[in-house]
């Protein structure tokens, strides 16, 4: 079935984990306590671009800055949609200064870049269908920030809540596979915006609590291949049943800070 899927190719921005480590905590994963193996961090995240590109995605990168262990996760960084660039404003005050340094990357590139009044963070929360935004609140961005969206893209903006703090964004519990089908963990909405996203989606890839706490929805996918967390074996398996290919790439050490494959990519439309 695999055949009757038509990869689009990509272009992602990332930024290298040089400085990666885990010095405060912020959401229900990161303990300050335990150490950051930052050898293979730098391997793994050498991995997935390594693998993007084999796939033929053009891969930008962003360089780090010294004491920002958490500017490794570029999708926080930014939504781009037609070019446009919706900036970030973090909820932790530890992360703020991040926005800067992306600010200056898209600017030197020849982007506008609006910056949000209300805090928002990026595609960590804000989900490009290619009709319409689905756009999570709960723990990070707020629904000021939605309807700043909509007025700057002029795409409806979906609203979703998240209930619990283990997925904290968006794009710990949810990720688009392709122009008409997602896959997410519907115990992470709550009540009524599962009703939605039900009635959005009928024919969604449900992932079991055990793949989700995996990060397996913090996946890439691009129409074809999804790059998924070897570990989320039931939901890998579910897409292969459904002409998916999954690629596997191990990101655990990111799991550390509450990240993964997604956390890591920034996609530029």
């Amino acid at each position: 079935m695999s055949d009757t899927r038509v990869p689009r190719r990509r272009r992602y921005l990332v930024c290298e984990p040089r400085h990666f480590a885990v010095q405060y905590a912020i959401n229900p994963w990161m303990r300050p306590d335990a150490p950051v193996d930052v050898d293979l961090a730098q391997a793994q995240w050498q991995a997935l671009i390594s693998t993007y590109r084999a796939h033929g995605h053009t891969v930008d990168i962003v360089q780090p800055a010294p004491g920002l262990p958490d500017m490794v996760f570029a999708a926080n960084s930014a939504v781009v949609v037609d070019g446009r660039v919706f900036g970030s404003l973090f909820h932790a005050p530890e992360r703020r200064p991040e926005s800067t340094h992306y600010d200056t990357w898209f600017k030197t590139a020849g982007y506008d870049v609006y910056r949000p009044e209300s805090v928002c963070e990026g595609e960590g929360d804000l989900v490009w269908t290619g009709r319409y935004v689905l756009a999570g609140t709960g723990f990070r961005t707020t629904r000021e920030a939605h309807r700043e969206v909509q007025e700057f893209f002029g795409h409806p903006v979906i609203s979703l809540t998240l209930v619990d703090p283990r997925f904290y964004h968006l794009d710990t519990a949810l990720f688009v596979l392709d122009d008409d089908n997602i896959s997410y963990y519907p115990e992470a909405f709550s009540p009524g915006s599962r009703e939605v996203l039900g009635r959005l989606y009928p024919d969604a890839v449900l992932a079991t609590r055990e793949d989700a706490l995996a990060f397996g929805l913090n996946s890439v996918s691009d129409g074809s291949n999804v790059f998924i967390a070897p570990q989320a074996e039931a939901l890998a398996s579910a897409l292969a049943d459904r002409g998916y290919v999954p690629v596997p790439v191990d990101l655990s050490e990111f799991r550390k800070a509450g990240g993964g494959i997604k956390c890591c990519t920034q996609e530029i439309r």
